[in-house]
């Protein structure tokens, strides 16, 4: 079986199973990450074969973040360590995206963490996306794998940024 190779800016290599999926979450961190979260570390990496592709536990400690393997993780979660935040990132490909009901799951498992949460839904195209689009929360955003410097803000006072409630 060909496994899908993952690699960070920082050197970290990651080997995820087959499908589209994984070639996502493949775009979302060789893509995304670089333009919108240029010095951000991996900290956990999603794979349809084993769930965990990739766990920085001792970043996830420091974050005050207790995951345990039943919990709804994203798909992708990377810190970004100058602006304190913590993206988490959904990859759609069969599942939704962050709606409301997934925003307020995330907000629950990452509550004790002191640092602001930006939601971010990522698809394959925009043909894809305009599936959901009447699903996508609000304050939140999506980025386009075929168009990857562009960044789609869903509403709210700030652009690519945590909400305080």
């Amino acid at each position: 079986m060909l496994l899908v190779p993952v690699s960070t800016e920082s050197g970290l290599n990651i080997q995820l199973s087959p499908g589209k999926h994984s070639e996502l979450i493949k775009q979302i961190i060789e893509n995304f990450c670089p333009r919108f979260v240029p010095d951000g570390q991996v900290v956990y990496v999603g794979d349809t074969g084993s769930k965990w592709g990739y766990f920085d536990k001792a970043m996830m400690e420091d974050l005050n973040l207790h995951v345990d393997s039943h919990g709804k993780i994203p798909d992708v979660v990377v810190f970004d360590q100058t602006r304190r935040w913590l993206f988490l990132i959904e990859a759609v490909t069969s599942h939704g995206p962050v709606d409301s009901k997934r925003r307020i799951e995330l907000e629950k498992i990452f509550k004790k963490s002191k640092v602001g949460l930006v939601y971010v839904t990522a698809f394959q195209t925009r043909a894809e996306m305009t599936r959901y689009l009447p699903e996508i929360s609000w304050e939140t955003e999506v980025w386009v794998a075929e168009a990857p410097s562009h960044l789609i803000h869903f509403d709210g006072a700030r652009f690519l940024g945590p909400y305080e409630f």
